[in-house]
């Protein structure tokens, strides 16, 4: 961490400056041609004697190395490793080693945390006329396997958090558990209290899909992996496809962070609910749950008889079809789940900046996993790894970053973005006051293409440092052209969703955020399948695409702590804010309520926007000069209120029904962890108005709209350093 005050005072026995030189007569000089050369001397030491950042930019890049990328990818997963087991301790121990093997100081931050584990499972299909079937609930493991002998190690097939409990109950398929598909059964007069709702994974996160299985009155819920989104080819390892028996584990916890510790820090001695008291919490799933495969769920498919399903929610090409239920096929689901405290470790590592040690750039992965985490996470772990090496190198030619660099490996993030949460909170002064962005990797690598997620000022910068990193897959083309080849819609997407361990630094404390990978998406995720051999066949074979996500990565951090002004531009924050009042515009129409507060607080954050746009030009214009060495609190300035005005979207008391979600331009949907909204609170309000038609309903829309309004005008006197 940065030193503290006096740390690096000269001694007090040496002089603060040489002895004056025998005194001589002067010559009257012209001062014109002094200052020029003075100007000379002072460019020609910062061009000749301290390379420019893009100099080190440019080293960076070329230091890339897949055999380091693979080394550490292939020693990460070398067993199963979920948060609190030895196994993952012996993963932080790892990661901690190779980080200080770099003289990077380097440590190890604890917290005791609610876990969950399952003690027991078991499930059985019993139907008229038929042999009763009892589910394995195994994945299999393929002929010639060289992780065979450890996979025994992983945690048995379940959902985390999930209610003990056993159901005797008809079944009723649910599409993918959306909120509108069981609204759709409602609307169908199909009967969905006590039964089990079996539903297929996709679209929304787990967490809910049990959830709104609970609210529409399901005594107990069954996910499974169709093979219409799944099983589309030749499965694993002939192909990268999920096998028969492959199984999807998960998180089913719709909170953040410690269930014990709800909006504050699981810190040693902290106050705590009781496990009883966290289980109990409505973010919790509440009744019984569990995981099977595709070829379980399909089984239980073909006995659902009552009417067909939808054409929307039939399976694949050649698969029977899907009938709504109730029955008359009956499913016996027991799960007993023992919930625990346990310790997870965060690896924190810090290379501190010369000039302002006091400001920070984090770079964040997980490391926890659910098996053996070949994608998610430890391909973002191996290329963290990489990239520490990669600046190590750069400090051996003389690199010292001008702001601190951290480099962050969470615990516990498959849990309920537990690691990077606690630490957030814990440190959360320290982090709000100093921190200029967050830079996320979850799963490094998935496979082809680029994609990213940002908060809308840092879109260029992506756009920029994409164009200097080559795609991976063709030596010719950048990563900007893979980018733009690719036609994603849209092409930069936004930091709402709870997903990743940006959720924290965005969504509670309103720090500038980003989050990329090579690829999207795997058909084995979460499955036993996730290892080493399917991304060195499938994934990643030449490991090339860890370098680029290293080079990516690491030439983002690079330009946000190296460049004497931040690369920011708001101008796409505005276009953003506009954007998405058009949307709530569609929505409200005909309504009791006014948008005229949202689109005079836009307005001023154009303003402001133009306003600090004009002072980075006249700043950006007086350092060709090398003026701007004259005027370093301005610097300071305008880099504090473009770091700073991400804060300023946030609320004290955070979305309604939602406290810990402090940021009101960005955060999670209502009905899906994994969905981003721009104005979530006022999509909460208009979700609860049309549902109820009240005029008390409209009301709360139009608060809403007037909490938004007021933080975007905070933000708008943030970003112009201004006072009313």
């Amino acid at each position: 961490m940065p030193p503290q005050d006096g740390a690096d005072e000269p001694s007090a026995r040496a002089p603060l400056l040489p002895p004056p030189a025998p005194r001589r007569a002067a010559a009257r000089l012209h001062p014109l041609p002094l200052i020029v050369a003075a100007a000379f001397v002072a460019s020609f030491r910062f061009v000749f004697l301290a390379p420019a950042p893009s100099y080190y930019q440019s080293l960076f890049l070329s230091l890339g190395s897949n055999d380091t990328a693979a080394t550490h990818l292939r020693a990460l997963t070398q067993r199963p490793h979920v948060a609190g087991t030895r196994a993952n301790s012996l993963t932080a121990a790892y990661v901690h080693d190779a980080l200080s093997s770099h003289s990077f100081p380097t440590r190890l931050t604890p917290y005791s945390v609610l876990l969950s584990y399952p003690a027991h499972r078991s499930l059985s299909l019993t139907a008229s006329g038929r042999d009763t079937v009892h589910f394995a609930l195994e994945q299999e493991i393929y002929p010639g396997d060289p992780y065979a002998a450890v996979s025994a190690e992983a945690v048995p097939t379940f959902l985390a958090y999930a209610a003990s409990g056993s159901v005797t109950a008809e079944v009723v398929y649910a599409n993918y558990g959306r909120a509108e598909d069981f609204a759709y059964l409602a609307a169908r007069g199909v009967n969905i209290t006590g039964k089990v709702a079996v539903a297929r994974y996709g679209k929304v996160f787990r967490g809910d899909i049990v959830r709104n299985a609970r609210d529409a009155g399901a005594a107990a819920a069954v996910i499974y992996n169709d093979a219409k989104d799944y099983a589309a080819g030749n499965a694993f390892p002939d192909g990268p496809w999920m096998p028969p028996t492959g199984v999807q584990v998960g998180s089913t916890f719709k909170g953040v962070g410690d269930p014990t510790t709800p909006m504050w820090a699981s810190s040693e001695g902290c106050q705590r609910l009781s496990i009883a008291e966290a289980m109990a919490s409505d973010d919790m799933p509440g009744i019984p749950a569990l995981p099977v495969s595709g070829m379980d769920g399909e089984a239980i498919l073909q006995l659902i008889g009552g009417d067909v399903a939808p054409e929307d929610w039939q399976g694949g090409a050649g698969a029977p079809a899907y009938r709504l239920g109730p029955g008359p096929a009956v499913l016996n689901l027991t799960y007993i789940g023992n919930e625990t405290m346990a310790t997870i470790q965060n690896v924190i590592s810090v290379i501190e900046g010369k000039e302002e040690p006091e400001r920070y750039v984090i770079l964040g992965n997980h490391r926890d996993a659910w098996t053996f985490g070949g994608v998610d996470p430890n391909s973002g772990t191996a290329a963290l790894l990489e990239l520490a090496q990669r600046l190590s190198e750069l400090q051996k030619k003389g690199w010292r970053p001008r702001r601190t660099i951290i480099l962050c490996n969470w615990d516990a993030e498959e849990y309920a973005l537990i690691g990077s949460t606690e630490w957030v909170e814990e440190n959360r002064a320290m982090l709000t006051s100093r921190t200029v962005a967050y830079l996320n990797v979850d799963s490094a690598v998935f496979g082809r293409g680029f994609y990213a997620s940002a908060t809308p000022q840092l879109d260029e910068l992506l756009k920029e440092a994409s164009k200097q990193v080559q795609n991976p897959d063709n030596r010719t083309e950048s990563l900007y052209d893979l980018w733009m080849a690719s036609n994603t819609s849209p092409l930069i997407g936004r930091l709402g969703g709870g997903g990743s361990d940006h959720s924290a630094f965005v969504q509670h404390i309103g720090i500038p955020s980003v989050d990329m990978s090579i690829g999207s998406d795997y058909p084995v995720y979460h499955s036993l399948y996730d290892d080493f051999i399917w991304m060195e066949k499938f994934g990643d074979p030449l490991f090339q695409r860890h370098v680029a996500a290293a080079s990516m990565w690491g030439l983002v951090a690079l330009r946000l702590s190296d460049e004497e002004i931040l690369p920011f531009n708001y101008s796409y924050y505005a276009t953003e804010l506009e954007n998405g009042v058009m949307g709530i515009n569609e929505r409200v129409l005909g309504m009791p309520v006014s948008l005229s507060p949202l689109h005079k607080s836009i307005k001023e954050f154009r303003r402001a926007v133009l306003k600090v746009d004009s002072e980075l030009k006249a700043l950006r214009t007086w350092k060709i000069w090398a003026q701007w060495r004259s005027c370093p609190l301005k610097v300071r300035d305008i880099n504090d209120r473009l770091m700073m005005t991400e804060r300023a979207f946030t609320e004290r008391e955070g979305l309604s029904g939602r406290p810990w979600y402090k940021h009101l331009i960005y955060g999670p949907s209502l009905h899906n962890d994994y969905g981003a909204e721009i104005y979530p609170g006022i999509d909460d309000a208009i979700q609860t108005a049309k549902r109820t038609s009240t005029l008390e309903s409209w009301q709360a829309v139009q608060n809403e709209i007037h909490r938004v309004a007021r933080v975007i005008n905070q933000a708008a006197l943030v970003l112009t350093g201004g006072l009313t």
